[in-house]
């Protein structure tokens, strides 16, 4: 009988509101323990970890430890993640830690270690993470990436920038791109009418982008696409341009950016949207458009595919690998470009719904046990890698 492979993973990062990298970890755990049911899962949580945790279906399968220290941001969380949790994962007979979220121990404690780095936007765009943060991960990620057997990636473009920024050797990298969950059939939906009302949005098409209100995100060029079409004449009501997400000085900028260019009336910025509202957004959308100057991933590509809104992305980064032949890519620093393929995705409906139908094939491409699969070849290669050194001689690898 194969023995069971033993993985710590540090989860210590979670919060009520991780976003990706919380939804990375929800998604993967019970896509290992299905692809491998041998599999033998520990994981760190810290004090701010979100009681729904304890909810998840596959929670009784993993063993817990909680770090008996204050949550995120103390010196002696951090001390935990770099030291102590690899100190515990040897004592308790574990083969390897994972750091799900770019921070692993650093420290030789004579197992393998691997660590996820998500992507280093915040190293070309600096206000992608707060002053703090940044400062941190400055000194972490490199740590935490040299001192690691494997470091996975969640797309090729992502494994090429870290390695590049970092000084990290490609060849330690494994990619694992991300999975998509289909949305699911009874999920509750905002009646259209209601939505509308409540988010102040008019009646004709709609331009969805959901996406973090971020310089990197480019919406400001979006904004600049959708003031040259509205030059456009057009047969029905203009189109209007929808960008969900909390208020930031980003947002700021953007609205005085639509103002200055005499589209306020042409762009809504709703604050955060529970789910059944976003879905109804969804379902309202002409079309979906991602202008990222740079993306780890690209998730919400695949989310609009899913729901059958034709897509129109950004050339750059990650996401011509995530979008394939199923969406209009443009470059993002041409609003032009924007502009029109914005345009073609609302005057040409044979080319929109050619785009769903290759959309929705394109998130078949896209599991969770994917992810899974290729997650517990990087684990193999970290354990043998680490046995190999052992076997000549070196302490720690």
């Amino acid at each position: 009988m194969k023995p069971a492979l033993r993985v710590g993973l540090n989860l210590t990062y979670l919060v009520e509101d991780s976003g990706g990298s919380g939804r990375y970890a929800r998604e993967l755990i019970p896509a290992l323990l299905h692809a491998e049911p041998a599999l033998e899962l520990t994981a760190w949580v810290g004090s701010t970890a979100p009681a729904s945790l304890a909810q998840e279906p596959w929670a009784d399968e993993v063993r817990w430890r909680q770090l008996p220290v204050p949550g995120v941001g103390s010196p002696w969380h951090l001390w935990f993640e770099l030291v102590g949790i690899g100190v515990q994962a040897r004592r308790a007979g574990l083969d390897l830690v994972h750091g799900l979220a770019n921070v692993t121990p650093v420290a030789p404690i004579g197992i393998a270690r691997i660590v996820t780095i998500l992507d280093v936007i915040w190293m070309h765009y600096p206000d992608a993470m707060d002053r703090r943060a940044r400062v941190v991960m400055r000194t972490l990620a490199p740590l935490c990436g040299h001192s690691s057997t494997r470091v996975v990636a969640i797309s090729d473009a992502a494994a090429v920038d870290v390695a590049k920024m970092l000084k990290i050797p490609i060849e330690k990298f494994d990619v694992t791109p991300l999975g998509m969950t289909p949305p699911r059939a009874d999920r509750q939906v905002s009646e259209q009418a209601d939505m509308r009302r409540r988010l102040g949005l008019r009646d004709g098409p709609i331009v969805l982008c959901v996406a973090a209100k971020r310089a990197h995100k480019n919406l400001d060029g979006l904004i600049r696409a959708l003031a040259l079409l509205a030059k456009e004449a057009w047969p029905e009501e203009r189109p209007l341009l929808v960008l969900p997400g909390s208020p930031c000085a980003y947002e700021d900028h953007l609205r005085a950016l639509a103002l200055e260019l005499r589209i306020a009336d042409d762009v809504v910025f709703p604050s955060w949207l529970d789910d059944s509202d976003l879905e109804a957004l969804y379902e309202a959308a002409s079309c979906f458009v991602l202008p990222s100057f740079q993306e780890g991933f690209g998730l919400p590509v695949l989310e609009a595919m899913a729901r059958s809104v034709p897509v129109a992305c950004s050339n750059l980064s990650s996401l011509p690998e995530v979008a394939g032949d199923a969406a209009l890519l443009f470059d993002p620093k041409d609003a032009h470009q924007i502009a029109a393929c914005i345009q073609e995705l609302l005057s040409n409906r044979v080319l929109a719904a050619e785009l769903v139908k290759r959309g929705r094939a394109r998130c078949e491409q896209f599991t969770w046990s994917r992810t899974a699969e290729l997650t517990l070849e990087s684990y193999m290669r970290a354990v043998k890698s680490r046995r190999d050194a052992a076997g000549n001689g070196h302490t720690d690898a």
